[in-house]
């Protein structure tokens, strides 16, 4: 994935970088999204918080946490910039024909297949239980509860 270099226009700027997509999809799945009010600051109508407000309007798109989809194979059709987070999603079309977003991990691309079983081989993307995951393979998106959905996150391996 490119990595976007800012220039050293201002003290904050200086040394900072930002992961970037190859590509840029102008609409989400409209299936998969739905409107997002925000309260702005404002509570019943007049400003409660200042400094709160303003910026662009965005849709929310519906990540499936659950991952509930037992034994079937999915294709990654596509890597999109989510507003309301700072991971990249993924667009699965899974093989009955169903459309899901999931959270990208490191790894991921377009046309990667993807399984959520059981035993499922250990590759990035791949759903599988913790007890069957080798020792010392990084892990992101863990259920602290069965069938509650993903709660925790993974941290990268920084030296």
């Amino acid at each position: 994935m490119p990595v976007k270099v800012y220039k050293k226009t201002t003290p904050g700027r200086r040394n900072s970088s930002v992961n970037k997509l190859e590509k840029n999809f102008a609409h989400p799945e409209k299936s998969l999204t739905r409107s997002f009010k925000r309260s702005a600051g404002r509570s019943r109508g007049t400003i409660s918080v200042r400094h709160k407000g303003g910026g662009h309007k965005r849709l929310y798109r519906m990540i499936d946490f659950k991952m509930n989809k037992i034994g079937v194979p999915a294709v990654v059709d596509r890597i999109e910039r989510d507003p309301n987070r700072s991971a990249f999603i993924a667009l699965l079309k899974y093989k009955d024909g169903e459309k899901r977003y999931n959270v990208a991990v490191e790894g991921m691309k377009e046309g990667s297949r993807i399984v959520t079983e059981e035993k499922a081989p250990v590759k990035a993307g791949n759903r599988l239980a913790i007890k069957n995951i080798p020792v010392g393979t990084p892990i992101s998106l863990v259920e602290m509860v069965p069938g509650k959905g993903a709660q925790l996150a993974g941290l990268p391996d920084h030296p």
